[in-house]
């Protein structure tokens, strides 16, 4: 983060702070605990203290590192990021309904300078970019994301406090005791969710209505997975 040349408001980072890497964010690692724009409330309550734990040894799934790496991104491509996805995700393989004004900065300036990124998506653009990833970066013969960066990217890395599922880069693994077989899924603003599973040849899609109350628990999503993979294995008839 030194040599990015990333800091926030005060309280700024320390000089530990800034060891962590771009790694440690894309694996929420960074043992960076300062505010961040849009967290909720038990995000905030399972903060860690400053400094409590170093760079890439801690897991905390922290808004902090998710929005750093946004001010990454558009720092080093020189591209705003809801501009970037639609020209070179979006459009090739062929989102009927995405386009950058459906990305969100929501900045929350008393509490960090770095804003959080909202994507929204509709069920069946998200269930293309899952298709995506289920088919290792490849669309129609073209490969649009490296497929040793999809390999890498949905790895297991051991760490401490894992926090519930492994941790990838932004992605969570499905653990095999699961009985779901290997795969990968990310959750959004409450029970949003888009789910790979390559071996069972699925990608599942869980969406609500984000400006409407809703009453969902992630056990019911992961149990509704679990029956759609149940499903999907029964035999004809």
């Amino acid at each position: 983060l030194e040599d990015l040349d990333i800091d926030d408001i005060p309280p700024s980072l320390t000089a530990a702070e800034k060891k962590a890497t771009v790694r440690d964010l894309l694996l929420s690692r960074s043992g960076v605990y300062h505010e961040a724009a849009g967290e909720v409330q038990s995000m905030s309550d399972a903060r860690p203290e400053r400094g409590s734990h170093p760079p890439g040894t801690f897991f905390y799934y922290n808004n902090w590192d998710f929005n750093a790496l946004g001010t990454i991104f558009e720092r080093i491509t020189g591209k705003k990021i809801f501009e970037a996805f639609y020209e070179e995700i979006a459009q090739p393989i062929g989102m009927e309904d995405f386009s950058p004004a459906d990305g969100t900065y929501k900045y929350e300036r008393d509490k960090s300078e770095h804003p959080a990124y909202f994507f929204r998506m509709s069920t069946r653009d998200l269930a293309r970019f899952g298709l995506l990833y289920q088919n290792y970066g490849r669309w129609e013969g073209r490969q649009i994301v490296p497929e040793q960066w999809i390999r890498e990217s949905t790895a297991v890395y051991p760490v401490e406090n894992p926090g519930g599922d492994p941790y990838g880069y932004l992605w969570r693994i499905i653990p095999e005791e699961s009985g779901l077989g290997y795969g990968f899924y990310h959750t959004g603003l409450g029970v949003h969710l888009l789910s790979v599973l390559p071996e069972q040849k699925l990608v599942l899609v869980h969406r609500v209505d984000t400006d409407q109350e809703f009453d969902i628990k992630w056990s019911e999503i992961r149990t509704l997975m679990e029956m759609i993979v149940g499903a999907s294995q029964d035999p004809p008839g």
